[in-house]
């Protein structure tokens, strides 16, 4: 009797949490971490601004002595000092202002700045205002971006430019980060040959290793080996063995199913232990994951689309977890079907589809052997186990971009 079909969702959970974190941690100089995955909670030690400054050219001033003049326009304020940014200002002298710039900070005894073109600059170069500024106006309060204290970035983040310069604002200049994954890619089939080379009768190209070497490479990932094996029982089982002894976890495609020729699945049973084989999804049943030689290895199918959309649901969830990576599921967006269909079926299903009009347009082809309907579309639409289609109905939509 054939193994049940995990559902998609308990196999999602399952995916997420059946690794541990594979890879050491090493403290790197902060220009070297972008795209690392951060290794340890950053708690900011100051605050940011460290002081309240000035949002603009202008002029410091107390607004409650200011006010006690009965005509503000026609009283003249003597400017005590010029305060440019980067550099001490001294306490503010009672009944004065404060020529002061942008980023400047501001002195003791001011609460407010009033900008430059809402002054008028008399012949002795003391100041009029032309109007009254309220509390607090134009002032960057101290710690308005970070407090000191504050707990800014979290363990399992990939790092992005913005984080590395916030992290550079609170004089962090040197990060724990998680080292990246070490990956070895097996694609399987006598039928592929590489890119390049001359098409016999029954062969075709090898997308997938490109493929996953490309999406792999995007998420950060490093890949150590990228080999093809011949649909071979001895072949196949030496190729896992030397990728098990150089990688952190192997990424394979195809020879998981259960043709006989599917030879990775063999390998695995004899060298190792299957954890889960087969998803109710579609495209992407035959999906293994499992240990050979002592090693991870998440094996995909050999459809293109097939693989395609299981790393992306499934492998990818796995390799975030042994990353040190936090896991998140890409958040959905909900949008109507432009479409109608009765037929349900017992696996959830990730149609590939564009959105035209602020609906879900599936491609013509949905086969799991078409890549070229993935580069025409602009993402999943998940219909789950069981439902119909009805069209005007919102379903998730899940944009390639967040995977």
């Amino acid at each position: 009797m054939p193994p049940k079909m995990m559902p998609f969702e308990e196999a999602l959970t399952f995916f997420q949490t059946c690794l541990p974190t594979l890879v050491e941690k090493e403290s790197v100089p902060l220009a070297s971490a972008l795209g690392k995955v951060l290794a340890e909670d950053i708690v900011s030690p100051i605050n940011v601004p460290p002081a309240a400054n000035s949002a603009m050219d202008g002029y410091a001033l107390n607004i409650d002595q200011a006010s006690e003049h009965a005509d503000t326009k026609q009283t003249p304020f003597q400017v005590s000092q010029r305060i440019p940014a980067g550099h001490a200002p001294s306490p503010l002298v009672t009944g004065t202002v404060a020529r002061i710039f942008t980023g400047a900070e501001i002195p003791l005894g001011a609460n407010a700045v009033i900008m430059q073109e809402e002054v008028r600059v008399n012949s002795d170069d003391t100041i009029s205002l032309l109007r009254l500024p309220s509390a607090n106006e134009n002032i960057r309060p101290k710690g308005q971006d970070v407090a000191s204290g504050q707990s800014i970035l979290h363990s399992g983040q990939h790092l992005n430019a913005m984080d590395i310069g916030l992290l550079a604002s609170i004089g962090i200049n040197r990060v724990t980060i998680f080292k990246p994954l070490q990956v070895g890619i097996l694609t399987t089939g006598d039928e592929l040959i590489a890119p390049g080379t001359p098409l016999q009768d029954g062969q075709i190209y090898n997308s997938n290793g490109p493929m996953l070497q490309g999406l792999l490479t995007q998420s950060g990932y490093q890949v150590i080996d990228v080999t093809h094996c011949l649909d071979d029982k001895a072949a196949t089982e030496s190729v896992l063995q030397n990728l098990a002894n150089k990688v952190d976890i192997i990424l394979s495609s195809g020879g998981v199913s259960v043709g006989e020729e599917d030879y990775v699945k063999d390998a695995i049973e004899r060298n190792g232990t299957i954890n889960l084989w087969k998803v109710a999804m579609k495209p992407g049943k035959p999906i293994v994951i499992a240990k050979v030689f002592n090693t991870p290895l998440i094996g995909l199918p050999g459809n293109p689309s097939s693989t395609l959309v299981t790393y992306h649901w499934l492998a990818n969830a796995a390799l975030r977890r042994a990353s040190g990576q936090a896991i998140q599921r890409p958040k959905p967006i909900p949008v109507k079907a432009s479409f109608s269909r009765n037929k349900t079926i017992s696996r959830d299903e990730f149609l590939r589809v564009s959105i035209q009009n602020g609906q879900a347009k599936p491609h013509p082809q949905q086969s799991s052997g078409a890549l070229l309907p993935a580069c025409e579309s602009d993402g999943y639409l998940h219909i789950p186990a069981g439902f119909e289609i009805n069209q005007e109905d919102s379903y998730d939509f899940y944009p390639f971009s967040t995977f």
